[in-house]
């Protein structure tokens, strides 16, 4: 499997960056998912299938985080201010309007800064746990920008991920999954970065730039923020505690925090049904 078929069909768009695969399910209203560092859209496998068949068209990027399998070109800016760019050059090639973007992990984190610089195509947010304020990378995964900073590093990293053993460790998927993700999945979380330099020199890029500035400067310009924002947060979680969720609560001017139990980071993953439920009511009660 290179990504589930639930996804929807598979289409590149031609971005400032590069080419850009995503996953297109469903007609209606356009809601975008966004992931995080070394996954990519099959996150979203379990989610986009009753949302789509609910009426909203379903858009599920592959983000170039490192478990992306089309490079982007040598010059493409991958900063987290180029990577949130990025994502606001992907709704302005498919001229989406009113979008609901949908994001987890480092995708929640981009989605913040990018709402500080480009929100106008964005009509509502939901934020499941996320890199946000001082936790950009969390302490658990803060050396992954430090072992960034080394050529050659990603090498080593990639090699790593492809040891079995340690997909359940804490520093690779055990406390993001509460439940064990599927081996072929994880595989193709982990398999680009192994087999191709151009995808590991994209990973190099963006997490040698990561910094909590990003996102402690994006809180700040988000108080002014002032459309619906939804946050379907963990209370179990340990990389993203919910006194994150909590500050952006109370951070953000329309926002409101659902907790979801028996979750780790990854809802999509460990709770799917929670996630489309709560993401079908919030834009469901938008358009009344």
């Amino acid at each position: 499997m290179t990504r589930s078929p639930a996804l929807g069909q598979a289409k590149y768009v031609t971005l400032p960056q590069g080419d850009v695969r995503y996953f297109d399910r469903g007609e209606g209203r356009p809601v975008v998912f966004l992931h995080g560092v070394l996954v990519n859209a099959n996150l979203w496998r379990h989610v986009v299938p009753e949302v789509a068949e609910a009426g909203l068209r379903c858009l599920t990027v592959d983000l170039p985080l490192g478990a992306h399998e089309t490079p982007l070109r040598p010059d493409a800016d991958l900063t987290p201010s180029g990577v949130a760019d990025l994502i606001a050059d992907f709704l302005d090639a498919l001229d989406l309007r009113d979008v609901t973007l949908v994001a987890n992990d480092t995708g929640g984190g981009l989605t913040q800064i990018m709402l500080t610089r480009r929100p106008q195509r964005v009509e509502r947010v939901v934020l499941t746990p996320s890199d946000s304020f001082d936790h950009f990378f969390p302490p658990i995964f803060r050396p992954l920008s430090a072992l960034a900073k080394i050529p050659g590093s990603m090498r080593p990293l990639a090699a790593m991920l492809q040891v079995k053993a340690l997909h359940r460790a804490p520093f690779v998927f055990g406390w993001l999954a509460k439940y064990p993700v599927p081996d072929d999945v994880v595989t193709t979380y982990t398999a680009p970065a192994h087999r191709s330099s151009t995808i590991r020199r994209d990973l190099r890029k963006f997490l040698r730039s990561v910094h909590p500035r990003h996102t402690t400067e994006a809180a700040e310009r988000l108080r002014g923020f002032g459309k619906p924002v939804l946050l379907v947060w963990a209370n179990e979680d340990r990389v993203f505690p919910l006194r994150l969720g909590r500050r952006l609560e109370a951070l953000l001017p329309d926002a409101k925090l659902i907790e979801v139990p028996d979750s780790f980071a990854f809802v999509p993953e460990d709770q799917p049904g929670a996630v489309v439920r709560h993401v079908l009511a919030f834009v469901g009660a938008m358009a009344d």
